[in-house]
């Protein structure tokens, strides 16, 4: 049995994590080692220097930009009859803080961010923002230390798979339904209130989407905008422009 901590005693600090093995999960061996560790650098751990730029705020501005240029690439490849539009849906979806914080997630970015003790303190290691800001650092430190091949690898790595199964719909559903009719010649779809039921303060409106030549939809929603939206999405469904896992999902 340990002995106790004596009072005015120092805990023994916890084991530093081996850096080598998260260069070997992001797929980049550093050859300025002192560029991951700013990367991996929250602004609260070197606040009381006053030496904000040692932390990892210039290296995440530079691996946003690197990031979506490195995604640009990608999707231009991967879809050569996208339009702008959509082209730039897909890159806000798989730049987005969320996305970005997945990523640093799957890398195991927590154990080796270095933060002040509040921000320690309050699970800053797991918070959505600063993974996701940490993971574009890493970005940005990789592209200092290798150039862009070697930013374009990785970002090639932990990106494709998402690039091919965005996690959220591309289009809302009413956009969807007027760019499928507009490819086909047809009208813009009409939207009419059909119903509304239920108290003042929350009320349940019936849309009905109408398409020349097509059988009309109707759906509810707690709104004239999502019951809309529910409609078209129906109407969809029931056309087979999308199947019902992609109607679930949305």
């Amino acid at each position: 049995m340990e002995p106790p901590v004596q009072p005015g005693a120092l805990m023994p600090r916890k084991p530093k994590p081996d850096i080598a093995a998260l260069e070997e999960q992001i797929g980049h061996r550093f050859g300025d080692p002192t560029l991951l560790e700013r990367a991996l650098t929250h602004v609260s751990a070197i606040a009381a220097k006053g030496a904000r730029v040692d932390s990892y705020q210039r290296l995440e501005f530079l691996g946003d930009r690197v990031l979506g240029l490195a995604i640009s690439d990608m999707l231009y490849t991967a879809f050569p009859k996208a339009a702008e539009g959509e082209l730039s849906q897909r890159l806000a979806d798989l730049v987005r803080k969320e996305t970005c914080a997945d990523v640093a997630a799957e890398w195991g970015i927590g154990d080796y961010v270095r933060l002040g003790g509040g921000e320690a303190q309050t699970g800053g290691a797991k918070k959505v923002a600063i993974l996701g800001d940490i993971c574009e650092s890493v970005v940005g430190a990789v592209f200092i230390d290798g150039g862009f091949p070697a930013a374009r690898d990785l970002v090639g790595r932990y990106w494709s798979e998402r690039m091919m199964k965005p996690r959220r719909p591309l289009r809302d559903p009413k956009t969807a339904l007027q760019e499928w009719a507009q490819a086909r010649g047809l009208e813009t779809p009409a939207y009419r209130e059909a119903g509304r039921s239920g108290p003042a303060h929350a009320p349940k409106f019936v849309i009905a989407v109408e398409v020349s030549g097509f059988p009309a939809m109707q759906a509810e929603g707690a709104s004239k905008r999502l019951a809309e939206q529910a409609a078209a999405r129906a109407f969809m469904a029931r056309e087979g422009v999308i199947d019902t896992k992609e109607r679930a999902a949305q």
